[in-house]
């Protein structure tokens, strides 16, 4: 057939005829004819210096090869080689999908360029669409160089160079193959590629730069249901960093000095030397968590992190991980905890990184096998963390001992706690007396723990009992005491000063603009109170103050996610909510459509904690009253109807998994009949739920994990898919369609960019991106607006959908819930 088709077409010099053959069928079909001698000449053309296709085309008109021919061809005798060259095919042919060819609409395309490099276009340009019926072909990559090595280099970096977005590429391949060490020394044979199986174990390259834009197009057009229906900031203060020295952070004779030098049982001996009152700051941790609903991003964290380690190296500890705070930084904010963790330790290597742990729950609310929860200790100090404040929902100590015991084996400082709750003062409250917290004191010490905590979760230790209660622990263990308290009630601060008079060791507070009411009492406050005292903290105030300016003005961007709390609330004492579960209960309450109805829900969290017996309440207890009371205001129920053994209750899952037994046990027990009623007739667990729970496969589970991420996970990685599988797996597939988020503007992650308007953003140290948002779009048929950027000054264009619009929501309708006969799709996509 191409010789028919030659001799039809007069064509007489060499050339590839090219058909596409029906594998089946047998049929074939004509494409083209290609005038070249060889199919990669290119390549022959960089080595020689010939044009062979020009020269094919002199010959045709009657040029002879020769020394001295006419078309520039010598002799075989007398062509030599320079150099090297090395020539890849960029195709749509996809590594991680078995390399078939993709197909789509090219969103940005840029090619790389300098000397050595050649470009033959294929198909590649900025919206290209490329079908699945063609030559997966986009661009063919020629480099020369004069040595082998450098040829490879060259070409590893033209790969790299290349940003083809919409389509997937072979490039992650084609780098495995230039890369690999056999390669580089050209000891393989042609059976090379089939050999070497590590070629096809391709790992995706981080380029956030235009995963940004797309996030960024996206919350400019349809907004960030985050902050949907809420104040949007109207004025933004500008946010100026603490001045401090650029040069690596200072040695201080600190906690963290003598951690590092002589381990943590000294830690605790230095403690109880010192005569200053110790200062945590909780501003990264539990004062966003208390005030803000934890929405606290990384970028402002790290942007102030560098000043901390110059300029506060007097603070005992930054609290700054753990808690809610690590499942929301991958459920609302699209962050890696992992990452933030690590980003702080480098930019405070002199400080003490405190992190919250729920005992046996770790940072999650539910129980984990023993070697879960363990590996995840290990892991985290071996991340950053050098402080583990462990505690029970229930302040059992069985339920703490796995926690402690890996934290002691880590080698990091073990703060395990007492959670507070009621009042030692009141003959009323006899469950929770002073005896009670001795007695448990006692238990903890006998653990070995470093370091005694009182965790005052909802602000309810009062001053006068405050000295009793210090005073006792402190006699009765010898241990050094870590105060932790709330400031709902307007009176923690004066119940720090009355644990310093105690002698208290530590106390916990936050930045004066991001303190008091749910969160800790005021830093600022503290450190001017004990001046020129014998308790005095050693702290600047005015460094205190310039530090406080900066949180401030990042503060004014979290407008949307403040509580409508203005002033102290005396009414914590009724319901014993803790701080940091406030604003979060508030959140849930507003999405319930019960905002209005709030001091209700507040009177039923105390109502639902008398009738479960009076427990300790901090997350994940605390969760599952608030889960309860929000039910029962709902539903409109009273404690009565709970109670009636003949009236059905539809108890929420928490609250069935906390009296089987899921968290542990209570002091005295669960009330029996309620227990009944809500397992209706299940046995509940006997003993230390972590301990029924077999060891974690976690070979296996970790091939759960990368299946549900769709990729490779590393260590930290698995451990937050272990702790949150769902989360940790909807984060991931957003993460890989958006980006890194966590280095946007807040203001930008939150509201998207207003035209004209430009960023800077930090990819990673050396590498900033300018973006500046160019154009919208008007509405298409299909309901979608391009979006239009600069990228470093290259233009860049994103189709978004409009979430909104009539026509995409024709074109991709949604299932009517009211009609029965419609079901929803179980997950987004297209048949194909």
């Amino acid at each position: 057939a191409a010789l028919r088709l030659g001799r039809k077409a007069g064509y007489q010099l060499a050339g590839t005829v090219e058909f596409l053959m029906d594998a089946e069928s047998g049929e074939f079909w004509f494409i083209e004819v290609n005038p070249r001698i060889q199919v990669e000449h290119t390549v022959t053309e960089e080595v020689t210096g010939i044009d062979i296709v020009k020269a094919q085309i002199r010959i045709a008109e009657g040029a002879k090869i020769g020394e001295n021919a006419e078309c520039f061809v010598p002799d075989q005798a007398h062509i030599t080689l320079n150099g090297h060259a090395i020539q890849c095919r960029v195709t749509t042919e996809d590594p991680y999908n078995n390399f078939v060819p993709d197909y789509g609409r090219i969103t940005a395309y840029r090619s790389p360029s300098g000397f050595g490099i050649r470009l033959d276009g294929g198909t590649a340009y900025n919206g290209a669409v490329i079908t699945r019926y063609y030559d997966s072909l986009l661009v063919k990559v020629t480099v020369w160089a004069a040595a082998l090595d450098e040829v490879i280099d060259r070409m590893t970096r033209a790969l790299k160079e290349f940003r083809i977005r919409g389509v997937a590429t072979n490039i992650p391949f084609l780098l495995n193959l230039l890369e690999h060490p056999e390669f580089r020394g050209m000891n393989y044979t042609t059976r090379f590629i089939d050999e070497t199986p590590q070629l096809f174990e391709v790992r995706r390259r981080e380029d956030g730069a235009f995963r940004l834009l797309t996030y960024i197009a996206d919350v400019s057009v349809n907004g960030n249901k985050e902050v949907e229906g809420r104040p949007k900031p109207t004025h933004l203060p500008l946010i100026r960093v603490p001045e401090h020295d650029a040069a690596p952070a200072p040695e201080t004779d600190n906690a963290k000095a003598v951690l590092d030098r002589d381990g943590p049982e000294a830690v605790a001996r230095w403690m109880l030397k010192q005569e200053k009152l110790l200062i945590t700051d909780t501003t990264m941790r539990d004062a966003h968590q208390s005030l803000l609903a934890t929405r606290m991003r990384s970028h402002d964290m790290v942007k102030v992190a560098r000043a901390y380690s110059h300029r506060l190296g007097q603070l005992f500890s930054m609290e700054c991980w753990g808690g809610a705070t690590f499942d929301v930084a991958m459920r609302f904010l699209g962050e890696c905890p992992w990452e933030r963790l690590r980003a702080l330790r480098e930019a405070m290597p002199n400080l003490l990184l405190q992190m919250l742990l729920r005992g046996a729950n770790a940072v999650g609310y539910t129980s984990y096998p023993d070697n879960v929860v363990q590996g995840f200790v290990h892991r985290a100090a071996e991340s950053g963390i050098d402080l583990f404040r462990v505690f029970d929902s229930l302040n059992w100590v069985e339920n703490m001992k796995v926690s402690i015991e890996a934290v002691l084996e880590s080698g990091k400082i073990c703060e395990a706690v007492v959670c507070y709750t009621g009042d030692i003062l009141d003959p009323d409250r006899p469950k929770y007396d002073l005896d009670y917290y001795v007695k448990m004191a006692r238990e903890l010490k006998a653990q070995g723990t470093h370091i005694l905590g009182i965790k005052d979760m909802a602000g309810l230790l009062k001053p006068p009992a405050a000295k009793i209660l210090v005073k006792a622990l402190k006699e009765e263990t010898g241990l050094p005491v870590h105060f932790h308290t709330h400031d709902t009630s307007g009176i923690a601060g004066a119940s720090i000063i009355a644990a310093a008079e105690a002698g208290v060791d530590a106390a916990d507070a936050a930045m004066d603009s991001l303190s008091g009411l749910t969160a800790q009492p005021c830093l600022g406050s503290v450190v001017e109170a004990l001046r020129n005292t014998e308790r005095d903290t050693g702290i600047d105030p005015a460094t205190v103050r310039e530090f406080s300016d900066y949180w401030e003005a990042v503060r004014a961007r979290y407008l949307p996610f403040e509580s409508d709390l203005r002033a102290p609330a005396s009414e914590v004492y009724l319901h014993e909510m803790p701080g940091g579960q406030f604003t979060n209960l508030k959140e849930q309450a507003r999405a319930l459509g019960l905002a209005d109805r709030w001091h209700e829900v507040a009177r039923m969290y105390a109502e639902v904690n008398r009738m479960f017996g009076d427990i300790v309440k901090v997350t994940p207890s605390s969760k599952v009253v608030g889960d309860m009371a929000l039910m029962m205001v709902s539903a409109g129920l009273t404690p009565e109807d709970v109670m009636d053994p003949d009236k059905e209750i539809a108890f929420p899952e928490s609250v069935v998994a906390m009296f089987r037994g899921e968290l542990g046990q209570p002091p005295g027990g669960w009330p029996k009949e309620l227990q009944k009623k809500i397992l209706k007739g299940e046995k509940p667990i006997e003993g230390r739920p972590g301990g029924a729970l077999p060891p974690a496969d976690l070979e296996a589970l970790r091939k759960e994990a990368e299946e549900a991420a769709g990729r490779e996970v590393s260590d930290e990685e698995f451990f937050a898919w272990l702790m949150y599988p769902k989360v940790f797996a909807d984060y991931a597939k957003r993460r890989a369609a958006t980006g890194p988020v966590d280095r946007l503007p807040t203001f930008t992650f939150f509201y998207g960019m207003e035209l004209g308007e430009e960023i800077s953003v930090t990819l990673r140290r050396g590498r900033d991106v300018h973006i500046r948002l160019v154009g919208v779009g008007e509405e298409d048929e299909e309901g979608y607006k391009k979006v239009f950027f600069e990228l470093n000054g290259q233009p860049h264009m994103v189709r978004v959908a409009v979430t909104a619009s009539e026509a995409h929501e024709r074109k991709h309708p949604k299932a009517d819930p009211a009609n029965p006969k419609q079901i929803g799709a179980p997950m987004p996509g297209m048949v194909s």
